[in-house]
């Protein structure tokens, strides 16, 4: 057999044979361990995997992104670099809660607690996740994936959460994490937040309700015609938005005036299917102040209640002639733009909307309904009181929950977030400093992105994550950050005689705060984004082990897809900054997307899902690399049977 190892092997070469053999070889005979010792002590590399979630069964793309790692890995091998080739594994977050809820046939977060036991559900969580980071390190072996298996970095143990902590107590230190009121996508089946980059690859084609809407103007027998494409949305109505520099109408039709911009009047007439005739003009910055009657003020007892509401305001960069009427809505506990112009204005922000999804007793005649199911009742309302003047349907893309799959909310709550729009333009610089490849994915695709940053919601509602490390005092309200373990104990009324840096713990671990009272943690846990966002040292175990910390850091390469601009390559820059004031990352390799022959992602609920051991089963995992390997890193490819047999054919003329 050593033979088929080296040497001559057979006329007719089988995959299946010789590589299964090779693997057995090396592991028997410890060749990559033997590699790695070659280059010890010479320059240093840092190879920073990215972190894949356990849940995620490895797809050929999946393959395809560990095999340009393992290309990366063994080239600066044999240029004689001493390489740090530590692999990850994600190992908190929702996507890991939904599967294990899925198991237990849990249809509520309030089951969690009530019936399952906090302690019982994380428990199971982590089996879940050590079970499925066990699997995905066997796969990834048998591509012939060179990584150092046997210590891989997992966000679910001590020393790492340990980091993550000691970063957000940074945060906190510099004044740069905050707890405030914000609008957030809000999955109502999760019951928690989510922030805004977790919602862009998970938009889907919806139909809903699409309705104009006529708000009595308080003096005079005129109209404010607006239209929307969520109902549920009346109850919070506070204001009315248009634009200051564009011109506004009052049109006469059917015997009732309606005001709207004129540059919207021939869509909306053409899709009221009636004239619209023009009997004054005014440029929007004078109907500013102009006030009218809430819509749904006899349903909804909490819009009687509101004070400097329902009321004309003026927005140049939220109101535009694309769509609608240009006199758009505004329900500042129901949407970020809303919500900024409502903070300009001192205009109140009301959400009777409660974690469930439903309206709360505010909403009145609504109350206690799920806020979607609540949309014909409103349009049966409003067409009562003649407020209604059209209703029909339109397909839009709609978010959903990146895990759960329901439709999201926005809503208006209270969270902790890291205020990344403080340092943006440092963002921006140090994005400056990294190597791209390509180029113009950081130069275009990148720098666009932290254009729009927005702050970083930090904060979630549920139980499998790191818990958010701050403390409150239940007597006079002092909060307290905690950066680690040996704090914790130092201030701890009752530290444990074993610590898992986890809720079924921490939650029960008191600190005396400086008035005498005690101090209790916050139940929230940390965005999983946060926890692979701090990778470049945590994996390190810093601030515990700061050798190894300036040994490395920071990593000569991350490698991964391109919507990784908006996750990982983002949260990695953004947390680096927040802790190091500099970029985590030297060069950065952005890859493609692999799809289907018909271009579709793939995906097991579509049927179009292949794995690495269909490939490897039918041709063998040099053909695969040899394949793969000859597409254009940064452009999406369309997986082809027929090309994997080919570069199997090439290989057997080789």
């Amino acid at each position: 057999m050593e033979r088929s190892i080296v040497g001559k092997i057979d006329k007719k070469y089988s995959p299946s044979v010789y590589e299964h053999e090779i693997l057995k070889w090396w592991d028997k005979e410890g060749i990559y361990e033997r590699a790695k010792r070659l280059n010890e002590g010479r320059k240093k590399f840092y190879f920073l995997d990215g972190p894949p979630y356990v849940t995620n069964p490895p797809h050929v793309g999946t393959a395809w992104n560990k095999i340009l790692k393992d290309v990366i890995i063994r080239f600066k091998k044999m240029e004689g670099f001493d390489v740090r080739d530590q692999p990850g594994y994600d190992c908190h977050g929702l996507p890991i809660e939904v599967k294990v809820e899925e198991e237990l046939g849990v249809r509520a977060k309030k089951d969690i607690e009530e019936k399952i036991s906090v302690r019982s559900f994380i428990e199971l969580c982590k089996k879940f996740a050590e079970e499925n980071a066990r699997a995905q390190t066997e796969i990834f072996k048998d591509l012939g994936v060179w990584m150092d298996w046997d210590h891989p970095y997992m966000t679910l143990r001590n020393e790492y959460m340990e980091s993550v902590w000691w970063a957000i107590k940074k945060a906190y230190e510099k004044k740069l994490l905050k707890k405030g009121l914000k609008v957030v996508h809000w999955c109502p089946r999760c019951e928690t937040a989510l922030s805004g980059y977790e919602v862009t690859d998970e938009y889907r084609v919806v139909e809903d309700r699409s309705i104009y809407v006529k708000f009595p103007v308080t003096e005079g027998r005129k109209f404010i015609l607006i239209w929307t494409t969520t109902p549920w949305t009346l109850p919070a109505n506070v204001a009315v938005m248009v634009h200051p520099d564009e011109s506004y109408v009052e049109v006469e039709a059917d015997g009732e005036t309606y005001i709207l911009a004129e540059a919207r009047r021939e869509a909306v007439s053409n899709e009221l299917g009636k004239e619209l005739k023009v009997i004054k003009r005014v440029k929007g910055k004078e109907l500013e102040g102009l006030r009218y009657r809430a819509p749904l003020l006899e349903e909804v007892p909490l819009q009687s209640k509101l004070e400097g509401a329902h009321v004309i305001v003026t927005s140049a960069e939220y109101v535009n002639m694309d769509e609608g009427t240009g006199c758009v809505h505004c329900a500042p506990g129901h949407g970020e733009e809303d919500f900024e112009v409502g903070v300009e204005y001192g205009l109140p922000v009301v959400s009777p909307v409660d974690h469930s999804g439903r309206f709360t007793e505010e909403a009145g005649k609504y109350a206690g309904m799920y806020v979607k199911e609540a949309d014909p009742l409103i349009l049966e309302d409003l067409k009562r009181k003649s407020l209604l003047l059209r209703a029909a349907t339109v397909k839009h893309p709609y978010p959903h929950c990146w895990r759960c799959k329901a439709p999201l909310i926005l809503r208006a709550t209270e969270q902790w977030f890291i205020k990344v729009t403080e340092y943006k333009d440092k963002l921006l610089k140090e994005n400056q400093s990294v190597f791209w490849v390509p180029g113009w994915g950081g130069e275009k695709r990148f720098k666009d992105w932290l254009l729009g940053a927005r702050d970083w919601v930090v904060s979630r509602q549920r139980f499998w994550g790191i818990p958010l490390p701050i403390w409150i005092c239940e007597d006079c309200g002092n909060e307290e950050a905690i950066g680690s373990i040996s704090e914790l104990k130092s201030k701890a009324l009752n530290f444990p005689r074993e610590v898992e840096l986890h809720r079924h713990c921490v939650d029960g671990i008191y600190l005396k705060c400086r008035c005498g009272g005690r101090m209790k943690r916050i139940p929230d846990i940390l965005d999983v984004w946060m926890d692979s966002g701090a990778a470049s040292w945590a994996s390190l175990g810093y601030p515990m082990k700061e050798e190894e910390f300036r040994k490395w850091w920071p990593a000569d390469v991350v490698v991964e897809a391109h919507d990784q601009t908006r996750g990982w390559f983002y949260t990695q820059l953004c947390a680096g900054i927040l802790a190091f004031d500099r970029s985590p990352y030297r060069s950065v390799v952005m890859h493609g997307h692999t799809l289907d022959a018909a271009g579709q992602k793939m995906s097991k609920s579509l049927g179009n899902f292949i794995s690495p051991q269909d490939a490897i089963a039918k041709y063998g995992r040099d053909a695969l690399r040899l394949y793969e390997l000859q597409r254009v890193v940064w452009e999406d490819f369309r997986f082809s049977w027929e090309k994997l047999e080919e570069a199997w054919r090439n290989l057997q003329i080789v």
